[in-house]
């Protein structure tokens, strides 16, 4: 099988690297992984089943039999579309909670492997240059102040018509910060060979330009 060129993007939640990460696939043509909506997807899927998020076990069966197709800019979810239902904050944080669980990331490390397919794919979340695309072409480790990251949530939510409480965004910012780099398996860290990218003065189209930037340095 010929080796497929990934961009693996890091970073904290709310640092902009899903946007970042999409619109770089989208110029090159690559493909666009969410890894983080696949933690969301299986924190929603044991939600609806009765499963507590602490429960390893239990959540692992969920992960391991997730029905999930993406569709575009869909997302469904044993049939139902769920494209607005993972981003509440309350899967936002669920999903940070099971993904401290080490069965759950053994679980999908070969759904989100799989999303690697020619002509290349771009992949953001906490560990795609460390864990899941260690031979990752380019590594970026994309971050911001917890100030600016809590400001973006807060308008995001705002402009979704959701009530948002920027004091709450940033504790709850900061708690997950904690448990992502904290957990025992693939704690979030800038990775050996990662470059750094700080995202806190930057605009999103900055940002891009960047990231193809080093990629065609490579």
């Amino acid at each position: 099988m010929p080796h497929i060129p990934v961009i693996a993007i890091d970073g904290p939640s709310a640092s902009g690297k899903g946007t970042v990460a999409q619109r770089v696939a989208e110029t090159l043509g690559f493909h666009y992984l969410d890894s983080g909506a696949i933690y969301r997807l299986t924190a929603l899927a044991a939600l609806q089943q009765g499963v507590l998020w602490s429960d390893e076990d239990a959540v692992t069966s969920v992960a391991q039999y997730l029905d999930v197709v993406f569709d575009g800019d869909q997302i469904l979810l044993a049939g139902q579309n769920v494209t607005t239902a993972i981003r509440s904050e309350e899967i936002g944080s669920g999903a940070s909670q099971i993904a401290a669980l080490p069965k759950v990331r053994i679980a999908l490390l070969a759904r989100q492997q799989a999303f690697a397919k020619a002509p290349g794919l771009v992949a953001d979340g906490r560990d795609m240059g460390s864990v899941v695309f260690p031979d990752a072409k380019l590594k970026v480790f994309l971050t911001a102040s917890a100030a600016a990251r809590a400001e973006r949530r807060f308008k995001q939510l705002q402009a979704r018509g959701e009530a948002a409480d920027l004091a709450v965004i940033t504790a709850d910012l900061e708690a997950r910060d904690a448990r992502d780099r904290a957990r025992s398996v693939a704690p979030l860290a800038q990775t050996e060979g990662a470059l750094l990218l700080d995202t806190t003065e930057l605009t999103a189209d900055a940002a891009v330009e960047q990231v193809l930037a080093w990629w065609q340095g490579r």
